[in-house]
């Protein structure tokens, strides 16, 4: 029986513990999608406790909980720090089969040193432990980031945020790591939404264009995007219920705009032909700018009303949609080549049976303007266990090329998630790795390397063409 997490884990042959342990295990990390507050890094944060670091805002763990019969109070209510990690630990010791275990047991003994099991019995031990050691300036934010050898972290940003804390991080010699703020317009898209008009005047504020149409619409936005191109962004981001594509005239889609702009509510057929309007707009200028476009699509948002009314959005209700057409992204993707204006784009779906549909996807676009220019991302969210990983790489293979996917990335509001990429390439080499041992690929260590070093870090850098160095 092989020990619990030992050197070798999920390494189950010769091979992949060659290829993980030369060529993966001292990659750097470059975290091109997360939601972590530049202002933490900027400030140098230390940590009070390890509930704030694990269960602040950590809504994976909180479903776990909620399954495990925890009282809200516990969760996201009023209990005390320590009553929080207490259920945590005794929710875990029933996770088995679980990603969460595998990654909080990587997290305690690569950031704490911690050999031992978490569970209701070792919670004590465990807290006093973390707390200790999380007072110490190794252990603060930028500390963690450079124990977790990261190179370069884009976070998510709005198209209304000032970037101060990017600034200053920019002018901040004694932090090397780059800290690059990415486009995540969803608020200005999504019209139908009641925040919608108090946004858009704040976006008429910061861009100093009055939004009265579509017109103005896309002139604001584009002020924008000069403003977070000045300040080292490259990177999109979206979060869609799928790939739109119901096209409309011009005149058409300034009316729906202007209909909502003027307080009344627009049907979901006009919803969709202003945000098909809305993303090739954004796309074609991404496309200009040399930006790269990331889809994240297959989620269906918020479905406990009661708790919703409670919590608000992101608390860990939502699921996979299993609604999320082809038709209309091979669409979309079609009417943005048609002009020769499609950017380097990433799609990721929630939902694992568009593994394949997405992989048929990307061959139709790809072209000699960038190495792997359509991307499928890694596995998303719900996916980001042992079977979703191999289950998108083993898809990737079978219709496209696995040996120039950009690997993994954290998509966490946590310093301590950088721990995932271990877990992936892990994974990675474990795929590869049988594959080489049961005669499917060579031992040619020479290409071998190329590959699990270009899928760990150096395909990400030649992709984004980020300023930091291959490894």
């Amino acid at each position: 029986m092989k020990p619990f997490l030992d050197k070798d884990f999920l390494l189950e042959t010769p091979t992949a513990q060659k290829l993980y342990h030369e060529y993966a295990e001292t990659m750097p990390i470059v975290d091109y999608h997360c939601h972590i507050n530049p202002q933490e890094i900027a400030e140098d944060k230390i940590f009070s406790n390890i509930t704030e670091v694990w269960l602040g805002g950590d809504h994976y763990k909180w479903r776990q909980m909620r399954s495990n019969g925890v009282d809200e109070y516990y969760i996201t209510g009023d209990a005390t720090p320590r009553e929080k990690f207490q259920k945590w630990a005794e929710t875990l010791e029933k996770a088995i089969g679980n990603p969460l275990y595998h990654w909080s047991h990587l997290e305690l003994r690569r950031y704490f040193g911690y050999e031992g099991v978490l569970n209701g019995r070792t919670a004590e031990e465990v807290w006093n432990l973390c707390n200790a050691k999380l007072q110490t300036k190794e252990m603060s934010v930028r500390g963690l980031i450079k124990m977790s050898n990261v190179k370069l972290i884009c976070t998510t940003d709005d198209p209304v945020d000032d970037l101060h804390w990017h600034q200053v991080l920019k002018a901040d010699e004694s932090f090397d790591v780059k800290v690059l703020p990415a486009w995540r317009p969803d608020k200005a898209m999504n019209l139908e939404k009641d925040f919608y008009l108090d946004y858009i005047k704040q976006l008429s504020d910061v861009s100093g264009i009055a939004v009265k149409d579509f017109a103005s619409l896309k002139e604001a936005l584009s002020v924008r995007m000069d403003y977070f191109a000045e300040n080292g962004c490259s990177v999109s981001d979206h979060g869609l219920n799928f790939v739109y594509y119901s096209p409309a005239s011009d005149e058409e889609v300034n009316a729906i705009l202007c209909k909502r702009l003027a307080g009344e509510s627009v049907s979901y057929e006009e919803q969709l032909k202003f945000k098909t309007a809305f993303m090739q707009f954004v796309a074609r200028e991404y496309h200009r700018r040399n930006w790269v476009m990331q889809l994240h699509f297959g989620c269906k948002r918020d479905n406990n009303a009661l708790m919703y009314a409670k919590l608000g959005p992101d608390t860990g209700y939502d699921c996979i949609d299993n609604y999320a057409p082809s038709a209309t992204a091979a669409d979309f993707l079609n009417s943005l080549i048609a002009t020769d204006q499609l950017p380097k784009t990433i799609l990721y779906s929630l939902n694992p049976n568009d593994n394949a549909y997405i992989g048929t996807l990307l061959g139709c676009f790809q072209d000699s303007s960038a190495v792997g220019k359509l991307q499928q991302g890694s596995a998303w969210w719900f996916n980001d266990h042992k079977h979703g990983m191999t289950e998108q790489m083993i898809s990737l293979a079978n219709l496209g090329l696995l040996g120039n996917f950009i690997g993994m990335l954290t998509d966490s509001r946590s310093f301590l998630s950088y721990t995932r990429h271990e877990y992936f390439r892990r994974i990675m080499c474990n795929l590869i790795g049988g594959w080489v041992e049961n005669g499917e690929y060579p031992d040619d260590y020479e290409a071998l390397e190329n590959i699990v070093k270009g899928i760990s870090y150096n395909n990400v850098v030649r992709y984004f063409q980020f300023p930091v160095e291959e490894a």
